[in-house]
């Protein structure tokens, strides 16, 4: 019998991250892995970037090299807003196996198939103004709250922030689908549920959204 695959995760950043995180997570464990403490020894580990705070590649590289003291043979996969920015710097780390960019972190599954420990960092990124899709997520039994993502990216081109480019256009969830999700996440028992986006002032725009979708989604 074959032993089943394991696989950690760290989030940097926003509740936002933890949404994509938890997600990205069930999406591995539908696959076959089990999940383990980061402080544990897993084949695989996941690191979520943030690109808002200063740290963001000492955090990340941090994180790099206490993997590799620990579990040296493991695949490392960094994805997030750092990894859309700057895969090219992050792929140049020693122990990076894999770079998701913003368009295809959800599609961890496919690309940890195609990985082997030892071969260079693989990237798999493009244009942010190719980013406009919006994929669900929200986050259970990490934290007491779940926080349910129903919007995303940001078409303001602040000149502080980098979140426009890490994320992409402003987009939404369909009002329909942030009900039948929370809807789902109230039967199978979670008590709060905190809508969480990039900037939820502009929920309706982009897909599955429409000018009345906020004051549809309140009322």
């Amino acid at each position: 019998m074959t032993q089943a695959k394991t696989v950690a995760f760290h989030t940097l950043g926003c509740k936002l991250n933890f949404s994509e995180t938890s997600t990205i997570g069930r999406m591995l464990e539908n696959d076959g892995f089990v999940k383990k403490d980061f402080d544990d020894k897993a084949d695989v580990y996941v690191i979520n970037t943030c690109s808002v705070t200063e740290n963001a590649d000492k955090e990340c590289r941090q994180l790099v090299r206490r993997i590799q003291r620990r579990a040296p043979e493991s695949l490392v996969v960094i994805t997030g807003c750092y990894a859309q920015l700057k895969p090219q710097e992050i792929a140049s780390i020693e122990g990076v196996d894999l770079v998701l960019g913003a368009a295809e972190k959800f599609n961890i599954v496919d690309h940890i198939k195609e990985l082997t420990k030892g071969d260079s960092a693989k990237i798999c990124s493009c244009d942010i103004e190719d980013v406009n899709t919006f994929h669900s997520s929200y986050s259970v039994n990490d934290r007491t709250r779940t926080f349910l993502k129903v919007q995303d990216g940001c078409d303001y081109g602040c000149t502080f922030c980098t979140i426009p480019m890490a994320r992409g256009i402003s987009r939404s969830d369909s009002v329909a689908n942030v009900v039948e999700n929370a809807r789902e996440l109230a039967a199978n028992g979670v008590k709060e549920i905190v809508l969480t986006g990039v900037n939820l002032g502009d929920f309706g725009k982009g897909f599955g959204g429409g000018k009345n979708a906020k004051r549809a989604f309140l009322s």
